[in-house]
């Protein structure tokens, strides 16, 4: 059941293993280092956002060490 393959309907599906091209890419261009600075500036600027987020959070994330029991006044009878 499984032992059995289609003929190939096409004869240059089958020949499409056997082909290679014989033209090169292009090969690529050096970056510029104005290039290059703009995208270490970038990331830089990332970077700096994603660390100044954390810092900037971390006091609404922490909870404070020194809570006092408070309780409102109802809670007290008064």
């Amino acid at each position: 059941m499984f032992g059995r393959r289609e003929p190939v309907p096409f004869a240059f599906l089958a020949e499409a293993d056997r082909f290679r091209s014989n033209v090169a890419p292009p090969p690529r261009q050096r970056s510029s280092a104005s290039q290059i600075a703009g995208r270490w500036l970038l990331g830089l600027t990332i970077v700096a956002g994603l660390v100044g987020s954390v810092v900037l959070g971390m006091p609404a994330l922490s909870t404070p060490s020194d809570t006092q029991n408070q309780q409102s006044q109802a809670s007290q009878g008064r």
